[in-house]
């Protein structure tokens, strides 16, 4: 009888390791996003047991600044252009650090990269969603985020359009916990 309830149990929580991965993969650095916070930041599910969340994280996109959710339009388009980009990583990212790991608020810095390999900070950029913003120690792809925006300026892409931003409005920074 006890063979059959140790059975019974394996048939039963075995198979939700593989319907509800867990939030990490071997490497230590592939994390599910379980919230959207707005254009540069995210939460993620940093530790889980069967697909049930144990720890959740936000992590702040390194070297980017999206506008603020009450800043309409762009606010609400940033982050639903980071949502669709999530979606085609269906929703798993891996997270890169820089030299500082956390901000002063306690959130964690990350580049995030979806499984196409490429990076959802940079994309923010590109598309016209978020401007480069960085802050040393953390630069290590200040470069690639003043292409991206040349880019996006030059094709006119989000908040580049005509009628939109010829330049990163300052209050982003002021009203923006850093």
């Amino acid at each position: 009888m006890r063979h059959f309830y140790y059975t019974a149990i394996t048939v039963i929580i075995l198979p939700l390791f593989f319907v509800f991965p867990p939030a990490h993969a071997a490497y230590g650095s592939l994390f599910r996003v379980t919230e959207v916070n707005d254009g540069d930041t995210v939460t993620i599910r940093a530790k889980s047991f069967a697909g049930i969340p144990l720890k959740t994280e936000r992590v702040r996109l390194i070297g980017i600044d999206a506008p603020e959710l009450r800043q309409e339009p762009w606010g609400r388009r940033s982050k639903c252009h980071l949502k669709k980009l999530l979606s085609k990583s269906n929703w798993v990212v891996e997270v890169e650090y820089d030299i500082d790991r956390r901000d002063k608020y306690g959130r964690l810095l990350g580049y995030l990269w979806g499984r196409d390999g490429r990076m959802l900070n940079e994309r923010q950029v590109e598309a016209g969603m978020a401007v480069p913003y960085t802050f040393a120690p953390n630069v290590k792809y200040v470069e690639r985020f003043a292409d991206a925006q040349k880019r996006a300026k030059a094709r006119k892409y989000g908040f580049w359009k005509e009628g939109g931003l010829t330049e990163a409005p300052r209050y982003w920074r002021k009203s923006h916990p850093r």
